[in-house]
C-alpha cells in the first residue's frame, strides 16, 4: 500500500457560523472537528493543480489533489495556516501501519467517501442510520474500527444501489502531528 498525502482546510469551530449550522443540520453534536476527505467540507489547500505537480500526484479522475511525494507537499504548503495535513490510504485491505517519514502522524479512524470523491456518507450526507449510527463516529466524524467501515462500505452499497453518495471507497486517515 502507497500512502497519499493531501493538506485539507480544517473544519472545527473556529469556523463560527458555518460550523454551528453544520452541527445544527447533521445532528453531529458530539464532533470536535470533521477530519474528511470530503471537499465541500475540508477542501484542499491547494486547488490549482500547477504543471510541476504532476509528476507527483495521483494522475486518476477526482484524485488530483493527493500527493505521493510528501516532501513536495510540504514545501508547496509551508505558507498555509490552518490546515491539516494527511497520510491516506485507499480501500486498505487491513489496518495501515503508521506513515513513515520527515513528519510524525497519528492515525484517527476511516472516512468513507463516495467515489467520484464529492461527499463523506459519514459526515456529509444526512447520514443513513439502518447502516450507522452516528454516535459511532469519533469526536472527528470517523469510524476507528477497519472492519466497521468495511462492514458500513458493504451496507451502504447493498442498501443504497440507487444512491451515488453510497458507493464509497474507504479511506485511512493519519494527520500530521503538531510539532
Amino acid at each position: 500500500m502507497q500512502p497519499w498525502f493531501i493538506a485539507t482546510e480544517r473544519f472545527d469551530s473556529t469556523r463560527g457560523d458555518a460550523w454551528t449550522q453544520y452541527i445544527a443540520w447533521s445532528g453531529l453534536a458530539h464532533l470536535d472537528e470533521v477530519v474528511s476527505l470530503d471537499p465541500i467540507l475540508c477542501p484542499t489547500v491547494l486547488p490549482r493543480i500547477k504543471d510541476a505537480y504532476w509528476p507527483h500526484i495521483v494522475n486518476e479522475d477526482f484524485m488530483l489533489s493527493f500527493f505521493v511525494d510528501l516532501d513536495l507537499l510540504l514545501e508547496e504548503i509551508s505558507a498555509v495556516r490552518k490546515h491539516n495535513l494527511l497520510c491516506v490510504y485507499r480501500n486498505p485491505p487491513r489496518p495501515p501501519a503508521p506513515c513513515k517519514g520527515p513528519v510524525a502522524f497519528e492515525f484517527l479512524g476511516y472516512d468513507l467517501v463516495d467515489v467520484e470523491a464529492s461527499a463523506s456518507a459519514l459526515t456529509n450526507c444526512g447520514g443513513f442510520p439502518d447502516v450507522f449510527k452516528n454516535e459511532e463516529l469519533s469526536s472527528k466524524g470517523l469510524l476507528t474500527s477497519h472492519a466497521r467501515a468495511v462492514e458500513v462500505q458493504a451496507g451502504l452499497r447493498s442498501r443504497y444501489p440507487e444512491e451515488h453518495h453510497a458507493n464509497c471507497h474507504v479511506w485511512a486517515i493519519s494527520r500530521a502531528v503538531a510539532r
